[in-house]
């Protein structure tokens, strides 16, 4: 198994301890899960697409719970709806799960919606006008203008 040493990282940098803690933890519980599949889709410049794979499992059946940096799908099966069924062949995972997706500073689920047995999750990044660049002018009045990143030019507005 590869394990990745990030010390020569640690030495130079500051502050960004939780970063590499992140990127062990990962590692390490990325061997173990496996189930259930899915996709994590960039569809935009700020929003992002989770698709998990949950065949068989009701609406009623998934919790999605967003806490600030995390994301966890819980899928929870009632253990009865099998008891009275003779299988010849169960290919189909029917077992509960969790799976957690850590998410960077200002990322938010916007919507989830389960169809052909896909849950789809959108998320958008939002970062809020105080922590965006602004350009401060020399001399004069210091009133910083705000970059817009998305057009690559000034926007034109003060902001106090």
């Amino acid at each position: 198994m590869n394990r990745f040493d990030f010390t020569p990282y640690r030495r130079n940098t500051v502050g960004f301890d939780r970063l590499f803690e992140l990127l062990e933890n990962t590692g390490r519980a990325a061997q173990n899960e496996n189930y259930p599949p899915f996709n994590i889709e960039r569809i935009g410049e700020n929003d992002y697409l989770v698709t998990v794979a949950v065949a068989g499992f009701k609406p009623e059946e998934i919790e999605i719970t967003a806490q600030q940096n995390l994301l966890i799908v819980t899928g929870s099966k009632h253990s009865d709806s099998n008891d009275n069924r003779d299988f010849l062949h169960m290919g189909i995972a029917n077992r509960n799960f969790e799976r957690r997706f850590q998410l960077a500073d200002h990322i938010h689920v916007t919507n989830a919606d389960l169809a052909d047995g896909l849950l789809l999750v959108t998320l958008v990044r939002e970062v809020p006008e105080a922590l965006k660049p602004r350009r401060i002018e020399i001399g004069g009045q210091n009133v910083p203008t705000v970059i817009d990143h998305d057009e690559g030019k000034k926007k034109g507005t003060k902001s106090a």
